[in-house]
This record gives structure tokens, sequence and C-alpha cells, in this order.
């Protein structure tokens, strides 16, 4: 349905406020550990408080997140590990068994998380609606929680349906041919290919 992942860079500009998002996806040698690599830089504002952060996410070849680190310019920080099926520790080995069940992060401020799940589960228009767990990490405190979100397929490999569990936010997101968002309503616009 997707592409096969070759070296991609993409930015997006948030819809309120002034910021930038530049990101780069790659494939990476086996040897690492991972088989794909995310990494990116933002910058930008919420609430009225401004942010600089970098985040890097380590996925396998089935994109389970098995390692992700944010940084902010600040000097905060946040690394956590995954054995990609749901079971998560801190950098230093703790067991962190409230976030038991979620294979994906999502990251606040950015969209490209939404590629996580929709790359991972492959849904097509007859699989239904996913119901997942997220490990989700706010800007602004950087204290992960879980967050219930449904993923639903409208157009094999073109569009999909987030919703949040409570039901307070839903957005279709049209995707290009490597699963990252294009347009995401109210919140964030990606740029064209010529501007980067």
């Amino acid at each position: 349905m997707f592409r096969a992942l070759s070296s991609t860079t993409v930015r997006w500009r948030p819809l309120e406020g002034e910021g930038l998002e530049h990101l780069t996806v790659r494939p990476l040698n086996a040897s690492v550990g991972a088989a794909i690599r995310a990494e990116s830089v933002l910058i930008g504002e919420r609430g009225g408080l401004a942010y600089g952060v970098r985040y890097r996410i380590d996925c396998d070849a089935g994109w389970r997140v098995f390692s992700f680190l944010t940084e902010t310019t600040a000097g905060q920080r946040l690394h956590l590990l995954s054995d990609g099926h749901g079971h998560w520790r801190k950098s230093d080995g703790t067991a962190l068994p409230e976030f038991d069940g979620c294979i994906d992060v999502d990251l606040a401020a950015t969209p490209f998380t939404n590629t996580l799940p929709i790359r991972r589960l492959s849904l097509t228009r007859q699989s239904g609606t996913a119901r997942l767990k997220m490990l989700y990490v706010p800007f602004d405190s950087f204290e992960p929680t879980v967050d219930g979100q449904h993923y639903t397929c409208l157009k094999d490999g073109k569009l999909y349906r987030y919703e949040a569990e409570d039901r307070s936010f839903t957005a279709d997101l049209p995707v290009d041919a490597d699963g990252l968002v294009i347009d995401y309503p109210t919140l964030f616009q990606r740029l064209s290919p010529e501007t980067i």
C-alpha cells in the first residue's frame, strides 16, 4: 500500500502561532539495531509559551517504536525504550507498567506520530476502526500519559480518520505515498517540497 521507505524530508508549520518542523525519516543499516529513524527539530509556541524541541524515534521494519528521545533546547529530556509489544522502560532499565499496551507514541506539536499507527497497522477500508492506547508526551511538561485514540481508513493508502477516544477531536488526514500527513485540518500545514 505504501512505497518502500527512502530518505525523506518534510516540513510542517502550525496553523496557529508561529513555528516550523523539519523532519527527516530514513531507513537504517540493520547493524544499527533500528530499521527506521525519524529525526526532527521543532520551534513554536503553545499556550503563549515558546519552545524548541528535538526528537528521534527509532522503529523496527514494522514501524513499531522501540526507542524515542525528546529534548528541549532548555535541557529538559525524556528517553524511553520499548520492546515493540507495549512494554516500556526508562533508559536506566526501570519498568513503566503504566504504559503497558501502548505500541505507538504521540508527541505533541507534530503530525509525524500519526504516521506510526497508520504505517504499522496497514489499515484498509475493510479493517474497521483500530482502537489504540498511545503513549502521549506533551511538550509543556514532558510527562507522558496514556491517551486513547482511534484510526479508521477512509481511502486505502490515502486518507485516514483520527479520533480522540473521548470524542473531543476528529480529523481526516490525507497522507502521501510514505504515509506522512499532507494536511492536518485546524492544526498543521505541510510545506511544498519546493520550499524545503
